[in-house]
């Protein structure tokens, strides 16, 4: 799963060229109100979700989409655009009305912040103050926060019993040979990866206990045990399908992602029911819900719509037409 942060050059140029923002397809879900939508106050609306390509980003795409359906929305599927640009400018420009986005890409990629704001509510309310001159409104945020972390198999978990960074930094200075990494190439060198964390918690592991490799690789070593800790997304599906031990980051280094809907301005605005439509679900995400979720569609090859379609009926929020 790509991390929200990183953005593509395929995504540009998406964007230069305006391909992939001019297609999509009706959302024809036979779906009507549950706990949301009642009364149907969206009936007449025409409107356009999106979203970013990855498994997770696919799953919110859809579950926006069958929200609106339920409360009487006509709606355009335009999820799964190349990059974090596209979706983005999708919305901002009024190709598409909405869409998940995450709180600490918007502070550092678009609005070009260098330092993260490390209280969840106070980061969601800068971007959301922010980004109002964009023509964008940020809805209220979810405890869905998609961050970096480590994470151990539950073999080498008995064996250190390291339970925070902090533990793992103490373990680096007690047995400096017990701490081994798989990392991205681009963690291993970015301020907000590695090198920050290292400086954070006063660690300073040697170039030889750090190997860089692919996201994916990362998680089947880290269960092999082939090195002892590897750097982790924290809404994966793969940490709860190989029984991943996640460190806890105590001194709160790593940026807030959390999720929340990314709304046209003038789409709010006509339509303000959007609002009361969202929150609901919004308040239900979290990590929990999205390793489950996330994990139905890369670890067992599930579609994304079907797994968000599934969840939005067992939770109540919609029920079969």
């Amino acid at each position: 799963m790509r991390h929200p942060l990183v953005l593509t050059l395929a995504g540009a140029l998406v964007l230069a060229s305006g391909c992939g923002l001019q297609s999509g397809s009706p959302m024809v879900d036979d779906v009507v109100p549950g706990s949301i939508g009642k009364g149907e106050p969206l009936k007449g609306a025409h409107l356009t979700v999106t979203s970013k390509e990855f498994t997770e980003q696919l799953i919110l795409g859809a579950i926006m989409g069958i929200a609106f359906q339920a409360a009487g929305a006509d709606v355009l599927d335009r999820t799964g655009i190349q990059g974090s640009i596209g979706a983005r400018e999708a919305v901002k420009n009024g190709d598409a009305d909405g869409m998940y986005e995450y709180t600490g890409t918007a502070w550092i990629t678009y609005l070009g912040n260098s330092e993260p704001i490390t209280d969840p509510q106070k980061q969601w309310q800068a971007v959301h103050d922010a980004d109002l001159k964009n023509g964008l409104t940020w809805l209220p945020p979810s405890r869905l926060n998609n961050t970096y972390a480590l994470a151990m198999n539950q073999a080498k978990f008995k064996k250190y019993g390291t339970k925070t960074l902090s533990d793992v930094a103490a373990l680096a200075k007690s047995d400096p040979g017990a701490v081994t990494l798989c990392v991205e190439s681009e963690f291993a060198n970015r301020a907000d990866g590695l090198p920050g964390m290292e400086k954070k918690y006063g660690m300073s592991l040697p170039a030889g206990n750090i190997t860089q490799m692919d996201t994916g690789i990362i998680y089947t070593q880290v269960k092999k045990g082939s090195c002892t800790y590897g750097e982790v997304f924290t809404t994966d599906g793969r940490i709860k399908s190989m029984n991943l031990a996640v460190m806890e980051d105590d001194k709160k280094f790593f940026p807030n992602y959390n999720v929340a809907p990314e709304i046209n301005s003038k789409a709010l605005k006509e339509h303000p029911e959007i609002a009361e439509v969202l929150d609901p679900i919004t308040k239900k995400l979290d990590n929990t819900v999205a390793q489950t979720l996330n994990a139905k569609v890369d670890v067992d090859g599930q579609d994304p719509h079907q797994v968000a379609l599934d969840w939005m009926k067992k939770e109540g929020f919609v029920k079969e037409g």
